[in-house]
């Protein structure tokens, strides 16, 4: 296992990237929506990552009251980054989950529970058998109320977890780059494609 992988590029180390988006030419595979489009005004966004971003993608386009759901790499320092300028840990990004949901129907205390019972957030820099920076969970939040909100459903999960210490990142959104087409809805397309997500068996407490 590369060093670099488990370790944190700065802005000087980092990969350069390149000034051209690479963007998939595609509309979602399961609800048609434009994935380039921007959210429709009364939606509201969320970016999270809880290791392989194609099983986290599933898990949220299945809820009812999300709009739309892609997978792209964010919370980096390389412009434009390729899967494989990820994968090799020198552009600082997490796999992550774009969720555009509508706050009347889902709720984002029922998106943080998702999020919190379905990875394992003690990890640091892997999730499961996966191993990389770009595994590590991490919540990017729109809002200052999002922040405070994810804030407090982490304090809320730390005190069902007891000692075992929570690595989660809980940050501002930065530059979203949307991933290359085959990722984009892949358990959708590949129906039997690898799934890395699983919880550690504790429940999300009520607030």
């Amino acid at each position: 296992m590369s060093v670099s992988k488990l370790t944190m590029p700065t802005a000087e180390t980092a990969l350069p990237g390149r000034d051209n988006p690479i963007l998939p030419s595609c509309h979602h595979a399961v609800n048609g929506t434009d994935l380039l489009a921007p959210p429709p005004a009364s939606m509201e966004t969320l970016i999270v990552g809880m290791g392989c971003f194609w099983g986290a993608e599933r898990l949220f386009w299945k809820q009812a009251g999300v709009y739309s759901t892609s997978v792209g790499y964010s919370a980096g320092f390389t412009p434009n980054p390729t899967y494989q300028e990820v994968c090799s840990g020198q552009t600082g990004h997490a796999e992550v989950v774009r969720v555009i949901y509508d706050p009347t129907i889902i709720s984002l205390d029922r998106l943080l529970r998702l999020f919190w019972e379905n990875h394992n957030p003690t990890q640091g820099f892997k999730q499961g058998n996966d191993v990389g920076s770009q595994y590590r969970s991490i919540i990017l939040t729109h809002s200052l109320e999002q922040y405070q909100i994810a804030q407090s459903s982490m304090e809320r999960y730390q005190h069902a977890l007891g000692h075992t210490s929570i690595t989660t990142q809980i940050q501002p959104a930065q530059e979203y780059y949307l991933a290359e087409e085959y990722h984009q809805q892949y358990l959708a397309k590949n129906p039997n494609g690898y799934c890395g997500l699983g919880g550690i068996g504790i429940c999300f407490p009520p607030n």
